[in-house]
């Protein structure tokens, strides 16, 4: 079994600047590709970026530019530094992992609340 632990969410203003974290503990050889996703309320969880086990990564347009997701499969943990937040990136972040006969987004943390204020 796999768990995930995301934290570093909490309050920022427009145009600021945060950097999630998510833990991986447990059967860590079965992960493969990483992603965030972020759900608001009334609406679907949407995929925000991704990153291969060797690093290659893919995001959101809305979030293009302005997001880096990271992992250090030594600690096994996955990152996104989120920068010139924008209100509309207000949403609870989820941390997922593809895992074998998983796929990506099937498997989740307990998420974090990212809030940005104007």
């Amino acid at each position: 079994q796999v768990q995930l632990v995301e934290s570093g969410g909490g309050l920022v203003q427009a145009g600021g600047s945060l950097r999630l974290s998510c833990a991986a503990s447990g059967r860590i050889s079965s992960i493969n590709a990483m992603g965030w996703y972020r759900q608001t309320p009334g609406k679907k969880r949407e995929l925000v970026a991704t990153i291969t086990t060797d690093g290659s990564t893919d995001y959101a347009d809305s979030v293009k530019g302005r997001f880096t997701i990271s992992r250090d499969n030594a600690n096994n943990m996955l990152y996104l530094q989120m920068n010139s937040l924008k209100p509309e990136d207000t949403a609870v972040y989820y941390c997922s992992a593809q895992l074998a006969r998983v796929y990506l987004g099937d498997f989740w943390g307990q998420g974090t609340q990212v809030t940005v204020s104007s």
